[in-house]
């Protein structure tokens, strides 16, 4: 795999929903970085280590969203140039679990197996809602209550 770096325009987008802060590739790195069939890449944004999806747009392109707290680490806002360096992920199924989830699963077998068999992007999504709590304690509770959901078979995203 070789790395791509390139300066990009930050501009606002995003779908209608979610309206944030993309950086469009052009279709010769798209190509580059392994056309249609790449998902997911890594690497720095403004020598900030990043992991992201390769988001799909209308015509056939590709974008990357870049969230508010990226943003604030690396000093740079809609409107500017940042500088990217890219390759695809050799491991875009890959999750980091945080700590308190890792331990939960570990702790229910029956929630394990219903993680494990949840699309990759739920089971990112569950991470990130867990991890983006600011103290432990509601880490803590966050992945109790979402273990909880899942070895019960219920939906981990909706409270009972």
């Amino acid at each position: 795999m070789s790395l791509h770096s390139f300066d990009a325009y930050l501009e606002a987008g995003g779908p209608s929903f979610m309206p944030t802060q993309v950086v469009h590739l052009s279709p010769l790195l798209v190509e580059a970085l392994g056309g249609k069939t790449t998902k997911r890449v890594r690497g720095t944004l403004n020598g900030h280590p990043i992991r992201l999806s390769l988001l799909p747009q209308a015509g056939g392109g590709r974008y990357l969203m870049v969230n508010k707290e990226l943003c604030l680490t690396a000093g740079v806002q809609v409107g500017q140039y940042v500088q990217l360096q890219l390759e695809p992920d050799p491991e875009p199924d890959q999750v980091p679990l945080p700590a308190e989830l890792a331990e939960a699963l570990d702790a229910w077998p029956e929630a394990m197996l219903r993680f494990q068999a949840l699309p990759h992007g739920a089971r990112r999504a569950l991470a990130q809602h867990i991890s983006t709590a600011r103290q432990a304690e509601t880490r803590a509770r966050r992945a109790v209550e979402v273990t909880g959901r899942l070895a019960r078979g219920v939906n981990p995203f909706r409270k009972e």
